[in-house]
């Protein structure tokens, strides 16, 4: 399994969400946990905080999403010129592993 960049921020930002849920809503929605805490939401909101958070990784990052698209999707929508965009799907694919990552200890 690969190690991402900052995934602990990003496993931070799921167990957040985790605990504002209750059990009977975590266990209804088990399927779909990815889904609600990384395509319904921003990791990060503002370009400034977006290009900060990317720093040196920018370039890094974006061709994990762009490989992430391709193979996945069959072509890249994300608009890779958007530190935005990049760093949100840039959680959405490392979410991917922290979701599994909470399936195995739950």
């Amino acid at each position: 399994m690969q190690e991402y960049y900052k995934k602990s921020e990003i496993e931070d930002h799921f167990y957040d969400f985790i605990e504002e849920q209750d059990k009977e809503w975590i266990e209804e929605n088990k399927e779909d946990l990815h889904h609600h805490c990384f395509n319904t939401d921003y990791f990060i909101i503002g370009t400034y905080k977006a290009k900060q958070w990317l720093g040196d990784n920018a370039f890094d990052i974006i061709g994990i999403v762009k490989d992430y698209e391709k193979d996945n999707f069959g072509e890249v929508s994300t608009d890779l010129s958007n530190a935005e965009k990049v760093v949100n799907m840039y959680a959405y694919i490392v979410g991917e592993d922290v979701i599994q990552d909470y399936k195995r200890k739950v």
